[in-house]
């Protein structure tokens, strides 16, 4: 089972004490911050929870898996998630 935005933000006010419309607030400021972040090559670092930040990737050549036709694929960046140790942990049970 999954949680969609809505089901998020209700989960999120319910542990918080806070109402949905601040939650979402929240939870769009998170987002705004670290896609702004991200954007300018840094990382952001929850400790233990999780870090996003942005990787290189070489160029390659890849192959198109229905026709077998190998095509390149140029160099760029990617974003880059590493869970944190609690994650990991809820993870693992």
């Amino acid at each position: 089972m999954s949680l969609n935005r809505t089901e998020l933000v209700q989960a999120v006010a319910g542990k918080a004490g806070l109402t949905a419309t601040d939650t979402d607030k929240v939870l769009r400021a998170f987002q705004d911050v670290v896609v702004e972040q991200l954007a300018a090559g840094e990382t952001v670092s929850i400790p233990g929870f999780l870090a996003v930040g942005s990787a290189e990737r070489a160029a390659r050549t890849g192959i198109n898996p229905q026709t077998g036709e190998k095509l390149e694929i140029p160099a760029g960046r990617r974003v880059k998630l590493t869970a944190g140790s609690t994650l990991k942990r809820a993870v693992q049970g």
